[in-house]
């Protein structure tokens, strides 16, 4: 008797915090189905584009954004992409035939999920933040199961529906314990000197690159090294910046694809507060800044660094205050390594190191009620 080949649709994207869980997922589904078959749907022109066949699943992209959030020309083209993305999500579930339907937020995830739910297949969205987009709001009525990383969402999604699980994390950040000489001789730094880490989510952030530039003097005075992450926008000018005065003491990436070793070199972590971002810090269990962006839907990022600095987990510089506080802040908690060490270890407390596994067990659920 031939074995069933499961078949499994994610949909997630726009940034990384959107498209990295979906592929964790999907590494975590391929290990216990190494015969399953996958398939992505992402948004055209959007990062998973080219992430997810960068980690060796298919995607097929949907013409879909969002609403600009002032008033928009683009606008007026959004019920015309929702109406088309809604068509063609459909030709694609019909065509490919899943046993489920994952998504993990992101434009494309809405029309997918939706279409999927309306044809009776069995869905799940995974939640990263501690307050939903209204995407995930108007899709929790319709789907299966809901997977947060946060307690307290049923003041958003149906109490019955919500599975407590944290947010998946790539599998090699699981496994860094002991890697920290290593990870410094990767990037060519030295073992006798404090090293920290940079890193502005998948697209950079300016506050905080412009930030570390004002400071990065002090920093290296003090024989801080620097391993920074700028995201593609800032990289030239951050790269000049490096060789023409801090080459020797200073690593610049536009994006680094071995984060396991970065985290591993890092004695501190300076961050926005995106939820797998955070997700990944608690599981590094490092001394970590955060830097909300203020530049998302509901401010949810404040809400997920205050989330932290409330059980002392973190400390948070509000975006307007980078520029100023930064520098300092590094340098003070630097000198102040009883509070490091509490830091580190109350945000390592908060790990959730079996997510991926939780969530993937809740799929199963999924694929069995089906079956029966």
């Amino acid at each position: 008797m031939e074995q069933y080949q499961h078949k499994f649709i994610l949909s997630g994207g726009g940034t990384g915090g959107h498209a990295y869980p979906a592929i964790a997922i999907a590494d975590a589904l391929k290990e216990k189905f190494p015969g399953a078959l996958f398939l992505f749907v992402g948004a055209l022109g959007r990062m998973e584009m080219d992430k997810v066949p960068a980690a060796g699943y298919p995607i097929q992209g949907l013409w879909i954004s969002g609403l600009q959030r002032e008033i928009s020309l683009k606008n007026l083209s959004f019920p015309i992409k929702v109406i088309s993305s809604m068509v063609k999500a459909r030709k694609i579930i019909l065509a490919f035939k899943p046993d489920v339907v994952i998504g993990t937020g992101g434009y494309a995830s809405g029309p997918t999920l939706r279409v999927a739910s309306s044809l009776g297949i069995p869905t799940l969205i995974q939640e990263q933040n501690s307050y939903p987009g209204i995407t995930n709001k108007i899709l929790s009525k319709k789907v299966d199961k809901i997977c947060v990383a946060y307690e307290g969402l049923d003041k958003y999604f149906p109490a019955e529906k919500i599975i407590l699980t944290g947010n998946p994390v790539r599998k090699d950040i699981m496994n860094m314990e002991g890697k920290k000489d290593e990870a410094l001789a990767f990037f060519g730094l030295r073992n006798d000197c404090k090293t920290i880490l940079v890193i502005g989510g998948s697209l950079g952030a300016r506050t905080i690159n412009e930030s570390i530039h004002d400071c990065l003097e002090s920093l290296l005075a003090k024989d801080i090294q620097v391993i920074w992450q700028t995201g593609k926008q800032y990289f030239t000018e951050a790269e000049t910046i490096v060789n023409n005065s801090f080459s020797s003491m200073v690593r610049v990436f536009p994006f680094i694809s071995r984060m396991d070793m970065a985290y591993a070199a890092a004695d501190m972590i300076v961050s926005r507060a995106g939820a797998i971002a955070i997700s990944e810090l608690c599981i590094t269990a490092k001394a970590c800044i955060l830097i909300p962006s203020p530049n998302v839907a509901e401010d949810h990022q404040t809400k997920n660094a205050q989330a932290l600095v409330d059980k002392e987990a973190a400390i948070l510089i509000p975006d307007p205050m980078a520029r100023e506080k930064l520098g300092e802040t590094i340098l003070s908690l630097f000198e102040d390594e009883k509070r490091m060490n509490k830091l580190a270890q109350r945000i390592g407390d908060m790990a959730h190191r079996n997510a991926t596994e939780l969530i993937v067990n809740e799929i199963l659920g999924l694929i069995v009620t089906e079956k029966e």
